[in-house]
């Protein structure tokens, strides 16, 4: 699997997409620790956790005023229990007017992400000097305990400059709940007699049945980009689905890792947009 558009890649991506459309979005897996999910029609809702989701199909099958009351259901039950919920749809999606119909029905447009895929063998076999010779004084490791997911959650408020209380708790309970298939790393600097630094941390939630692997997370430390960390971690969760007999990885990604991703072998599929629905007068949750 390699980058570009040729006449012989066109036909890759559209099994790719396929893939992605069958495996990965849809009915989603076993749930996260605390959510629920409730079926309404063509959706799935997921509540509990730190902010509702809604999953679809491609085409939900609805047109009109049968769709707008579809969308009008899942704000109302989040309306109900005054949470945010987030709806994504994809480039690819049908029908095309229902991104408008989400705004009409009070959801705004957040950001938006290019959706990859990469086959784990592949990416694991890639030479990455960063993961065999880090950055001095700097070591990667798979991490499990609650005080490290604490420091994680403290790393990434400190980047993105926001509440991020929620997270520490949900990896500690994703990996209580499912140890082999949830995979939290670390890239930290250790100088001295000092607690070590996070610099680097991802995850990796991975659905064996499903034949595919989520890559999460990816934030590094603004004094620390640039020398192969972010590399490195994507390269060793790559090694650990292979391991486990994983094939396929899929992670979204924002303008600045998609070039990255797409270097070492990652082939874009799709886009993604958030749809986020934030109850009046709260601030929307990250």
């Amino acid at each position: 699997m390699t980058d570009g558009h040729g006449g012989g890649s066109l036909g890759a991506d559209r099994e790719l997409l396929a893939l992605y459309d069958e495996s990965m979005r849809g009915a989603p897996p076993a749930p996260s620790p605390g959510v629920t999910y409730e079926q309404d029609g063509p959706l799935i809702r997921a509540v509990g956790g730190f902010r509702g989701f809604v999953f679809g199909p491609r085409d939900p099958g609805l047109r009109g005023g049968e769709l707008d009351r579809l969308i009008a259901r899942q704000r109302d039950r989040f309306a109900a229990r005054g949470e945010t919920v987030e709806w994504r749809t994809h480039a690819h999606d049908r029908p095309p007017e229902l991104a408008g119909r989400l705004r009409a029905a009070g959801f705004a447009a957040a950001r938006s992400m290019a959706v990859l895929v990469g086959g784990s063998e592949e990416l694991a076999a890639r030479p990455v000097p960063s993961v065999s010779a880090p950055p001095e004084g700097v070591v990667v490791r798979r991490v499990s305990g609650a005080g490290d997911m604490r420091r994680i959650a403290a790393m990434e408020a400190a980047v993105w400059d926001m509440d991020l209380g929620w997270l520490a708790d949900f990896l500690i309970a994703r990996v209580e709940a499912a140890p082999d298939d949830a995979v939290v790393l670390v890239a930290e600097h250790h100088q001295g007699g000092r607690e070590p630094q996070v610099v680097c941390a991802a995850w990796m939630f991975m659905w064996p049945e499903l034949n595919y692997a989520g890559l999460r997370g990816g934030t590094t430390l603004p004094a620390w980009r640039g020398r192969g960390l972010y590399r490195a971690l994507v390269a060793e969760r790559a090694r650990i689905a292979a391991e486990r007999g994983v094939p396929h990885l899929q992670v979204d990604a924002s303008d600045e890792s998609l070039p990255v991703l797409r270097r070492l072998g990652f082939r874009t599929v799709t886009t993604v947009t958030q749809y986020v629905w934030t109850p009046p007068g709260r601030p929307a949750s990250p």
